[in-house]
């Protein structure tokens, strides 16, 4: 199946620090997937940020969800560069970003008309499930590490894992 002028396939790029993955993020990621022939999912390495799971840690727990699900047209990868870059090595011609009421619309519009300057790349806002839109990973730490219930907040996989990692922390 081929969509587009000159029949070219569709691919688009979802990044995100998904540390950890949330039921948001996993929802925009699903939504992607009838959308368009190709997804990949990329968790962005940013080193001025100290995040509490490993990217491989990350790019696995995404993978585990998906595969769980079903989702044969989702990739899971990383990067430490540019998205743009990434971009251009996969062909992506689109990335593709959920919107809460949080002001997100602000933050986001400023790296998609950086995106569109360095790469070409458009940008597609998708917004949020309202039963999901007040979901971050901040939140869901917060919410873990004084002892509250993250069921429904993460998919069931990354419960565990979320737990284990806490208990690390405090070690």
């Amino acid at each position: 199946m081929t969509h587009g002028r000159l029949g070219r396939m569709t691919i688009a790029v979802c990044p995100g620090s998904f540390d950890p993955v949330t039921s948001g993020h996993i929802d925009v990621i699903e939504r992607c997937a009838h959308l368009f022939e190709q997804v990949h999912v990329v968790v962005a390495i940013n080193a001025n940020k100290r995040p509490m799971f490993s990217a491989r840690q990350r790019v696995e727990m995404i993978r585990t969800v998906l595969h769980d699900d079903g989702y044969e047209n989702i990739l899971v990868d990383s990067t430490e560069g540019l998205i743009t870059d990434y971009c251009a090595k996969v062909g992506a011609k689109v990335i593709v970003k959920g919107l809460r009421q949080n002001g997100d619309y602000e933050a986001e519009l400023g790296m998609a008309l950086v995106n569109k300057q360095l790469g070409g790349v458009e940008t597609m806002f998708l917004p949020a499930n309202p039963l999901k839109e007040h979901i971050s990973s901040t939140i869901v730490k917060d919410v873990a590490r004084h002892g509250g219930d993250v069921t429904g907040l993460v998919p069931r996989s990354v419960a565990p894992l979320l737990i284990e990692a806490l208990k690390n922390e405090k070690r």
